[in-house]
């Protein structure tokens, strides 16, 4: 088959880093082709270079044959190649229209074709079947439809080979499978389609073919159907991962966070957490599952005092924590794992002994009044680092050096080690590889197994079905439902995290 991407020998070098060794990939005309690994094994980084974003050191790049050199995304596109990057770049108040057309206006003599953006939207959309109406605005539109926003987008300006960036990283269930849908009726029409991604079961079903990286380096090129997860998980990490979650029966005991009825206002002052009630006992893993947006995050910094709460109460243990500080919820016994590990779990440029006692630093047995004991410090970090396998050279390096796998389990750590009563543990495997997904999956079901509350709030599917014993799905601010693990699937999460209800019996389950 005819190759209309074909990368050669490409080298990519950051400051202390090869980025891309030598790397070679090819496209194949019509196909799905998946570029897989680790968490820094420079897929982003070598699509960054087919687009322009970067400049390869050394290295050849052919499109339909022909040698090119791309300098710039505006080269790219001239070219028939488009991205969609992970983190969309859409103008909130404009419409679909007018974000599409964006650079690229049709004209009326000097003034911007309105009627014309309009038209040609509204075609482009219904001729792949996404169904997305050109004079909505994008603040007002699920995230899956802004992905196909950002897809038409590229398609207007012409792509024949498209990238996409971890595209599934926030969709429901059924949004992926639309976007399945989506991309093989793309293929249909002659296009060719690059997806980065370290979702194994989204390659196998989405992909023709599989480059995997590791490293910088390409391990191996595989025919999709010719393998299964398993191999695929071992060749991107480098040895046999586990990817089920072995865990017991769980023995729930009393109730350590009680919410009642919560009211949380968004930034905007608008109400983003709506009459919300729960708990969480001893013993379990109660998981809360939802699109991103839709008032899980300022439920959780409600919890940890980090958003003042409008109406309603939180009690951890028999202790009311309304409103309280930050330090007084941690001292009531309150473990913290944070969605953002920069910008809220770790100071990066202190070093791991820094970072192993924030939040306790105050305290007996690592302070006595201001003074700082340095040894008991450095022992306990050194424990930290042996205990919970964190890489490093040494204690006293910059948290910003480590890898992200490495950051969240000094955060892991640091935060169960303080022996909490609970602990939140906010998209605790955001951006990992199977392997530190593996690891990090372990220690909470181990915490769980101890006789702690968890609370689990993941955007990931797959991860929440994994390890929730209890699993309540947020919508709008609401809780929408209730399952058991044992009831709980994609197909019925992912109606709820759409807005639908349960109240139905399926053709299946009458069977």
């Amino acid at each position: 088959m005819e190759n209309v991407i074909e990368m050669k020998n490409i080298t990519k070098l950051f400051p202390g880093i090869i980025a891309n060794d030598n790397v070679n990939f090819q496209l194949r005309k019509g196909e799905i082709h998946v570029l897989l690994g680790e968490n820094g094994a420079g897929k982003t980084t070598l699509m960054n270079v087919l687009y322009g974003l970067y400049q390869q050191e050394i290295g050849d790049i052919f499109v339909k044959g022909k040698k090119v050199n791309i300098h710039s995304p505006k080269e790219a596109i001239a070219l028939g190649i488009g991205m969609v990057h992970q983190h969309f770049m859409l103008v909130n108040n404009f419409t679909v229209a007018e974000n599409i057309v964006l650079g690229m206006e049709p004209k009326k003599g000097l003034v911007t074709d309105v009627k014309k953006a309009i038209s040609d939207t509204n075609a482009l959309s219904e001729k792949y079947g996404f169904n997305i109406k050109a004079e909505k605005l994008i603040e007002d539109m699920t995230v899956g439809e802004q992905q196909k926003v950002e897809i038409l987008k590229a398609l207007y300006r012409g792509a024949e080979i498209l990238i996409l960036d971890e595209p599934t990283a926030v969709l429901t269930p059924l949004e992926i499978k639309d976007l399945e849908n989506i991309l093989h009726n793309m293929i249909k029409e002659g296009k060719s389609i690059i997806l980065i991604t370290h979702k194994l079961k989204e390659v196998k079903s989405m992909s023709d073919r599989v480059t995997i990286i590791r490293r910088g380096k390409v391990i191996d090129v595989i025919n999709t159907h010719e393998a299964d997860v398993d191999k695929l998980a071992e060749l991107m990490v480098g040895r046999k991962v586990k990817l089920s979650v072995d865990k017991k029966t769980p023995k729930p005991g009393k109730a350590v966070l009680k919410v009642d009825a919560l009211r949380v206002m968004d930034n905007r002052k608008l109400p983003a957490v709506k009459e919300v009630s729960f708990e969480v006992r001893e013993g379990e893993i109660l998981a809360i599952a939802g699109v991103d947006g839709n008032g899980q995050w300022e439920l959780i910094e409600a919890i940890t005092g980090l958003r003042a709460v409008d109406e309603g109460r939180v009690l951890l243990g028999d202790k009311e924590i309304t409103g309280k500080k930050p330090r007084e919820i941690i001292e009531e016994g309150l473990g913290h794992i944070p969605e953002d590990r920069h910008k809220r779990g770790l100071i990066l440029k202190y070093s791991l002994v820094e970072n192993s006692v924030l939040g306790y630093h105050y305290k007996p047995p690592f302070a006595k009044g201001i003074i700082i004991n340095q040894d008991k410090v450095r022992q306990w970090c050194r424990d930290l680092i042996e205990g919970y396998d964190i890489r490093t050279p040494n204690e006293d390096v910059m948290a910003s050096s480590l890898s992200g796998g490495n950051q969240q389990k000094l955060i892991i750590a640091r935060e169960v080690e303080k022996e909490p009563v609970l602990i939140i543990a906010a998209q605790p495997t955001r951006g990992l590889d199977v392997g530190a997904i593996e690891y990090i999956h372990k220690r909470l079901v181990e915490e769980r197994d101890k006789g702690r509350g968890v609370l689990l709030i993941s955007l990931e599917l797959d991860e929440v079905l994994s390890l929730a014993d209890r699993i309540a799905v947020i919508y709008d601010g609401r809780i929408q439902g209730e399952l058991s693990a044992s009831e709980a699937t994609e197909q019925k999460l992912g109606i709820l995290m759409a807005g639908g209800n349960l109240d139905f019996t399926s053709e299946e389950e009458k069977k």
